[in-house]
Formats: C-alpha cells, structure tokens, sequence
C-alpha cells in the first residue's frame, strides 16, 4: 500500500533531495514551503507521515505541529539544525514521534520513517484484535480473555460463543444462529447445548455474566446498558 508523506521545508533544495528519496523509495510525496501551505495541504489529503522542518515563513514548525496533533496522529518527524534539549522536549511534549538533526543523512531518515510507520501499523493491526467491554477483554490473536486484568480460561466454544455474543453487542442471537455460527450447519446435537456453555461462560465471567441477557423462548444477547 502506497504510502503518503508531507514534506515541509523552506529550503527548497533540501525539499527536492527527500521528496525524491521518498518517491524513489515508492511514497506519494506532497511538499509544502511554509507553515501556512503545510496545514492547507494536509487538510485537503491524507497523510501518513510528515516531515517538518522547525524555522519556516509564516507559521515555524512548533505551531505547525500544535494544529496537526490537534486533529491527528499522524506520525511527525521534526527536522532541525538546532540540537538543544529544550527545542527537542518541546518537541516531543507537542507530540513529535522523531527529531533528527540536520544535516540530514537521507537514507537514515528513510529508515527511521519506514520503521516508525510499520510500529504504527503493528499497532493498528493489534488493537482491532482487542475488543474490551465492560472490564472483559479479549485478545482475538492471542486467543485470550482478562477479566478486570485477570486472565480467565475458556474451553474454545465457550470462548467462541463468547467473542460472537460480544461483537454481536445488543442483538438478540437465536439458539439457531449460535449453533450454526460456533458449532457448524452439519451439527445436529440439542440447542441445550447453547445453554450449558453460556452457563459456564456465566460462573467465569461473575459479576460480568450480568451483560449476557436472556430472551425467552429465543436465545441470548450481550448487553451492556
């Protein structure tokens, strides 16, 4: 997936050897000469990764910085000739992921934005795997489920059932449906079934077991409300 990157910098030199480098290396590159065209630019694209240089016309890169964290949080690499503590705490108070320090060595900046961006992405892809309601929480890649940061063990169907009712939050699930949803179209056992795990499900979530409803004659569903 092609990736979008916002170059701010007033020197245009330097803007055009990393917009190459970038484009070179498969970015869609965007380039902005000052502060002021730099928000205009970023509100009118998507981006995943701005390069901002701190002295520039019209608006420096501290404010620059400010608008976007506002709004974003897009990965910011801050690009500075100036290498004092205080310049880089502000930095990083403001919400700055990286500082590097001109002059810049191109291809460690390359580096450095690739591997900030894949964190990124590891992250996203980890927590769309978390689901937590309530104090339940549920690690779909690990297969894990804390209960108030205490890990509980369920037997695999009871814990199918379980993130099924969940991500089904507020619908009513027949007995049916969970069957042929955790248990397969070819099963052919009793619905009671259904009850026996939702009952053990129950006794493991204690003062959880509250969220899971049961609709007579029909089946269950997850409520937090």
């Amino acid at each position: 997936m092609e990736r979008t990157v916002l170059v701010i910098e007033d020197e245009i030199i330097m803007r055009d050897l990393i917009s190459v480098a970038f484009r070179d290396n498969g970015f869609q590159v965007l380039q902005a000469a000052d502060g002021q065209e730099a928000l205009e630019i970023f509100e009118e694209n998507s981006v995943d990764l701005v390069l901002l240089d701190i002295v520039m016309p019209k608006l420096d890169g501290w404010s620059v910085c400010r608008r976007i964290r506002s709004k974003s949080d897009v990965v910011i690499i801050m690009l500075t000739s100036r290498d004092d503590d205080e310049d880089q705490l502000l930095g990083f108070e403001l919400g700055v992921d990286e500082y590097v320090i001109k002059p810049i060595n191109i291809q460690v900046l390359l580096a450095r934005s690739k591997r900030l961006l894949d964190r990124v992405a590891n992250n996203d892809d980890r927590l769309k795997n978390i689901i937590d309601k309530s104090g339940i929480t549920i690690d779909k890649a690990a297969y894990s489920v804390l209960l108030d940061n205490e890990k509980i063990e369920f037997a695999p169907k009871e814990y199918e059932l379980l993130v099924f009712l969940i991500e089904n939050e507020g619908r009513v699930l027949t007995r049916e449906k969970i069957l042929d949803t955790i248990w397969g179209y070819d099963y052919f056992g009793d619905y009671r079934v259904v009850d026996t795990h939702i009952k053990k499900i129950r006794k493991k979530l204690k003062s959880k077991a509250k969220y899971i409803h049961t609709v007579v004659r029909v089946g269950y569903k997850f409520d937090t409300n």
